[in-house]
């Protein structure tokens, strides 16, 4: 996961709007959004490699996306897979946010670098594992890729853009969130970060919407929760092309205990 942006307590209707691009390896193996067969209460797509994901919810309304943190200068091989960190939280149903944080403070260094939003659409938390500040996300709209929760790079910075001018809006319309995240322009190099992977990749990464041949955004996924507690998710898909490959969607309302 490569962009994520979202409105946080700040909209009428909606406690939680979020849109998320997942860029990877295109020969990844990955399974669509579905319910977890061995954990049903889980909603995510899933890395058939490590066997976590992405980007989840529960049917008690729990919330946990990951993006890794570049730097590959501290890329440390054989590390755990950072997509087991929101795996781990879903699965366990009776874990808090703040208990979750404890683990996070003690074990997250064993992790290659990574952000992880966590919580539910009442109480989110951020925890970057690279001395950025873990703490409650504040109300507002944010945007989070590769560096820490709102550093100003391009594309973070015009995705939260795009997210404000939506969340005026009293309905949200999911085809808004996927139109706003799937633009592939590149942003000038003068206006791009030095994350240590040389010019041309800092390039190709630069847009909402990567289009590398080899390694490119893979889905993009919208979650919605009302102050009703439902939940809307939509997932799209992509082939190499940049076409819609497959679509889910699914609705339900939050259960207890986490409402």
């Amino acid at each position: 996961m490569c962009l994520v942006v979202f409105a946080y307590n700040c909209h009428p209707v909606y406690s939680l709007i979020l849109g998320a691009n997942r860029d990877e390896y295109r020969d990844r193996p990955t399974d669509p959004a579905r319910f977890w067969s061995d954990a049903p209460y889980i909603l995510a797509g899933r890395d058939k490699v490590s066997g976590g994901t992405w980007l989840g919810v529960t049917t008690e309304g729990k919330v946990a996306a990951v993006t890794n943190y570049r730097d590959p200068r501290q890329h440390t091989a054989g590390s755990p897979s950072r997509g087991n960190l929101v795996a781990g939280f879903l699965r366990n149903q009776a874990m808090t946010p703040a208990d979750f944080q404890g683990g996070l403070t003690r074990d997250g260094q064993q992790y290659n670098g990574f952000n992880l939003l966590y919580g539910t659409a009442d109480e989110l938390r951020y925890f970057t594992n690279r001395g950025g500040s873990s703490a409650p996300v504040t109300a507002g709209v944010h945007a989070l890729s590769n560096h820490l929760l709102d550093t100003r790079w391009p594309k973070v910075t015009t995705a939260r853009s795009r997210l404000e001018t939506i969340t005026q809006q009293t309905e949200i319309d999911p085809e808004q969130m996927f139109a706003a995240l799937s633009d592939p322009s590149p942003f000038a190099a003068d206006r791009l970060p030095d994350t240590g992977v040389g010019p041309e990749r800092e390039r190709l990464l630069s847009p909402i919407f990567i289009e590398g041949g080899v390694y490119g955004t893979r889905s993009t996924t919208v979650l919605l929760i009302d102050r009703t507690g439902c939940v809307t998710f939509v997932e799209r898909t992509f082939d190499r092309s940049r076409m819609t490959s497959a679509t889910e969607h699914y609705s339900f309302q939050i259960q207890a205990p986490f409402r």
